[in-house]
C-alpha cells in the first residue's frame, strides 16, 4: 500500500481508471468534518457527503473507498497536523509524553476517540499516530517489560485516555444543574460525599489527566516488571 503523503494508508482511488475528479481531497475532508461537527460521526456517509458537496456519489469514489476509508483519512490528516515533536528518552517519560500527545490531539476531536474504540481502526492509522503507539510499547520494553506486557501497558493507558476524553466531552454537552450535588445525602451513611457536597463538580472539572496518567503508568510498569 502507498501512503498519501503519510496521511492515508489507502490506495489512491484516482488509480482505478476514469477521469480524476475536480473536487479536491481537502474539500472532501472539510465537508466530512462539517457533517461530523453538525450531525455526529455516525451520520457521515458517502451519499450524505456527496449531497453536502453538491456532487454525485461516484465522484467521491475517486478519493475514498467507503465510509470507513473516509474516517481513516480524516483521522490520519488530523494526526499528521497534531502529533508532532520529539519525545523524551527516558522510558516512563516517553510513555507519558506519547499518551499525553494522543490525549491532546483527540481532545479537540472527541468523536475520533469514539471511532478508534471500534475494532480495526487503530491498525489502519498512518505513521504519525502509530509512532505514538510505538513510543509507548517501546518505552515499556525499554523499562523491562516483555513485549506482551508492553502491549497491555498501552492498552490500559489507551482505555484510561479514551475514557477521560469521552467523559469530559459528554460532561460539556450536559447542561449544568444548579441543585445540590451531594448536599442532601445521608451523612450517616455517606459522610465523605456529604462533606464534598457541591464541590464535587468543581473538583471533577480540574484537569488531572497527566498527573493521573503518570501514576497509572508507573503502577502498570511496576506490576509488569515485578513478576
Amino acid at each position: 500500500m502507498q501512503h498519501d503523503g503519510g496521511v492515508s494508508r489507502s490506495p489512491s482511488p484516482q488509480n482505478r481508471g476514469g477521469r480524476p475528479s475536480r473536487t479536491s481531497r481537502a474539500q472532501i475532508l472539510a465537508g466530512a468534518r462539517k457533517i461530523i461537527d453538525r450531525d455526529g460521526w455516525e451520520k457521515l456517509t458517502v451519499r450524505r457527503l456527496a449531497a453536502e458537496l453538491g456532487i454525485g456519489a461516484p465522484t467521491l469514489y475517486h478519493h475514498v473507498r467507503d465510509r470507513e476509508d473516509l474516517l481513516i483519512q480524516l483521522l490520519n490528516e488530523h494526526a499528521e497536523q497534531t502529533l508532532r515533536g520529539e519525545l523524551p528518552e527516558r522510558p516512563v517519560e516517553r510513555i507519558v509524553a506519547a499518551m499525553t500527545a494522543i490525549h491532546d490531539s483527540l481532545t479537540a476531536w472527541p468523536w475520533a476517540a469514539e471511532v478508534l474504540t471500534a475494532d480495526g481502526f487503530l491498525r489502519r492509522l498512518g505513521h504519525p499516530a502509530l509512532e505514538m503507539v510505538e513510543a509507548v510499547v517501546g518505552g515499556a520494553v525499554d523499562h523491562g517489560c516483555t513485549l506482551d506486557h508492553a502491549v497491555h501497558v498501552f492498552r490500559s493507558a489507551w482505555y484510561y485516555t479514551v475514557g477521560e476524553i469521552l467523559v469530559r466531552a459528554r460532561s460539556r454537552d450536559t447542561p449544568a444543574h444548579q441543585e445540590a450535588f451531594f448536599g442532601e445525602v445521608d451523612t450517616s451513611r455517606l459522610p465523605r460525599l456529604a462533606e464534598v457536597g457541591d464541590q464535587w463538580p468543581v473538583l471533577a472539572a480540574e484537569d488531572t489527566y497527566r498527573q493521573g496518567l503518570s501514576a497509572f503508568v508507573t503502577g502498570l510498569l511496576a506490576q509488569a516488571t515485578s513478576s
